[in-house]
């Protein structure tokens, strides 16, 4: 591993992506209290962690990177959804204020815990991978990727997951 390269910032960002993967991996033996308090811990730390990390452009002289590495495939995807769902049971559904739809629809926008934590978890679990199978040395092709993601599409899932379930622990 090009440890030199690698950032304290980045490292960090690596074991909160690897804690929150191992976590949405072990919901079938999850206590819905405990898991809604695990990733209001691990979520504000991972968009704090991905906003923090600075990726410049990557290199791919010697480490041939091909970019949208797919660990995750739809059979894995729906099982990580399925057992979020199982957890949060009732409370998994929440209404979406974000939707650009909403902009022009009296009706509300339903969207889904489990969903979201899946969708957050496709991009954080292909990252990990590429970190742990390549050993390190496309660390930072991966984290381009998985940053650009997190600009496009994920951190504002994020945000949006993360008051769901911020409702559901305090308003309980």
């Amino acid at each position: 591993m090009a440890e030199n390269k690698i950032s304290p910032n980045v490292l960090t960002f690596i074991g909160l992506a690897n804690e929150y993967c191992v976590a949405l991996s072990n919901t079938y033996e999850a206590e819905k209290d405990e898991f809604v308090a695990e990733m209001l811990r691990l979520l504000p730390r991972i968009y704090i962690s991905m906003c923090d990390v600075n990726v410049e452009q990557p290199m791919f002289e010697d480490n041939f990177y091909s970019g949208s590495a797919s660990y995750v495939d739809e059979d894995y995807y729906e099982s990580v959804r399925r057992g979020v769902e199982t957890l949060m049971g009732e409370d998994d559904t929440f209404l979406e204020t974000f939707e650009e739809d909403m902009k022009y629809s009296d009706t509300p926008i339903a969207a889904s815990v489990a969903e979201s934590l899946a969708d957050i978890f496709q991009d954080l679990f292909n990252f990990v991978s590429v970190v742990k199978d390549s050993e390190g040395a496309q660390t930072m092709e991966a984290l381009g990727e998985c940053k650009e993601n997190f600009e496009a599409y994920w951190s504002q899932t994020l945000c949006n997951v993360l008051r769901a379930l911020n409702h559901y622990r305090y308003s309980s």
